[in-house]
């Protein structure tokens, strides 16, 4: 005789800071099954999901011999691919937030673009073809999956921020096992097939994540841990040592008419625009530098692997430093990067490229990884993320910094003055970040003597 299981009790409570949480119902409860399955189902939907941007830069060294394209209409494609693709994110999480869509509708999209956008690149040698399905078609759905996934886990995970960064770190190393076989098989003659085989692979990947994912309640909170504690307890919570948390929720109208705001954004687009150039101009530099294609797509996958790999250790770092400090510092690391790519260019020294790879892309992973919690601290709202896709719609004003832009900088001025600025505009992220202060929080003076009035 089987014995029914009790329904479990559900109650709303709101902590000291005026935040709503459903308590009383397990993963298990509403699932059937470990909310890890979600975390899971959402980290391999991202490996593929970067094959249009990290897998592009691999391509570039041989676009002018398969499509006869000049460098700055490879770049201009690129360009238009991230500037869709991170254009889509907040768009996404708000149309999922208030009509209350699926997973699976907004995945099985995101993957039938995407595949389309490769199947295109590898059809045909049009500009403009190309530049509307892969560059604008194949950016929205790597938009949708790259949103959908870091939201159905922010919701899953409401307690453990790194999870999301643990999540977007399979966008950067996911690309990897593309970036090395381009570097053997994107030929005249074999990109067509080879391309036709990663967009399949696409559309099965995503396509068996989507049928996995839900969503949990709204204001979902796991039962083992006290909501109310969490938000004070520096016990339970140990980012609270060296994060301080919102002063409250900020609407997004509210949020853009914060100082905070702008600063934020000016400093994302100033971290995406250095990370998209080497992304994008890593390999073709490489060659240019006289190396092969095969070590330019290794030097990309090093700086591929090294953002991801990052982006699941940044959590430990942030809760123990802080996380506006470690996003200064990997700022600042960037720069040095970029100088050291340039040097070791310049003397042909294939360590220190690696080296310089394998920095610029920690930097940018810590930074990435980091944004969605730096968001929160600063105007709330972590579940769904939508506040974070505005800032991270800054990658599309980054798009035409760093590589629509540096396409005609290259060409007329060369590498040197392009990793300057970029070493530059390291530098200047690092300097909006420091003056980053949470909106609605007065700045007391320290208290000192009365100065008598005559």
């Amino acid at each position: 005789m089987s014995v029914a299981r009790a329904v479990p009790r559900v109650t709303e409570i709101r902590d000291f800071y005026g935040r709503r949480y459903r308590v009383g119902e397990s993963d298990h409860d509403l699932l059937g099954r470990s909310r890890g399955w979600m975390l899971w189902a959402a980290w391999t939907a991202m490996l593929v999901a970067s094959v249009g941007q990290y897998g592009f830069g691999a391509l570039m060294p041989v676009l002018a011999d398969t499509h006869g394209w000049t460098l700055a209409q490879s770049g201009w494609v690129l360009a238009v691919w991230i500037l869709c693709q991170s254009g889509t994110v907040y768009p996404a999480a708000r149309l999922r937030s208030r009509f209350g869509l699926a997973p699976s509708a907004t995945m099985l999209v995101g993957a039938a673009l995407c595949a389309t956008g490769l199947v295109t690149l590898g059809g045909t040698t049009s500009f403009v073809v190309v530049l509307l399905n892969h560059g604008v078609l194949g950016g929205i759905g790597a938009g949708l999956v790259y949103g959908t996934c870091l939201g159905v886990v922010a919701r899953w995970y409401p307690e453990r921020p790194a999870r999301t960064a643990f999540v977007s770190g399979a966008f950067a190393y996911g690309s990897i096992p593309f970036v090395v076989l381009a570097g053997q098989f994107a030929r005249p003659g074999s990109m067509e097939v080879f391309l036709g085989v990663a967009g399949l692979a696409v559309v099965l990947v995503v396509g068996a994540a989507a049928l996995i994912l839900k969503d949990p309640p709204a204001h979902w909170w796991p039962e083992h841990v006290d909501p109310r504690a969490w938000a004070l307890d520096k016990a339970v919570n140990p980012a609270l040592r060296q994060n301080r948390p919102p002063i409250r929720h900020y609407s997004v109208a509210e949020m853009v008419r914060c100082p905070a705001s702008g600063l934020l954004f000016l400093a994302v687009t100033c971290l995406s625009a250095v990370i998209l150039f080497d992304i994008a101009y890593l390999a073709v530099f490489a060659t240019a530098s006289g190396w092969d294609a095969g070590f330019g797509a290794a030097a990309l996958a090093v700086l591929a692997a090294a953002s991801g790999a990052t982006r699941t250790a940044e959590g430990w770092a942030g809760d123990r430093f802080g996380r506006r400090r470690v996003v200064r510092v990997a700022l600042y690391a960037s720069g040095v990067a970029q100088l050291l790519l340039l040097f070791a260019g310049q003397q042909g020294n294939a360590p220190l490229l690696l080296l310089g790879a394998a920095l610029a892309g920690g930097a940018a992973g810590a930074c990435y990884g980091l944004l969605p919690g730096l968001v929160e601290g600063h105007f709330g709202e972590r579940p769904g993320l939508p506040n974070f896709g505005i800032f991270y719609g800054a990658k599309t004003v980054g798009a035409l910094l760093g590589v629509a832009l540096a396409a005609y900088a290259v060409s007329s001025d060369g590498y040197g003055a392009v990793f300057v600025i970029a070493a530059v505009l390291s530098t200047t992220g690092a300097g909006l970040v420091r003056y980053l202060r949470r909106p609605g929080r007065p700045r007391l003076p320290l208290p000192g003597l009365a100065v008598p009035v005559r």
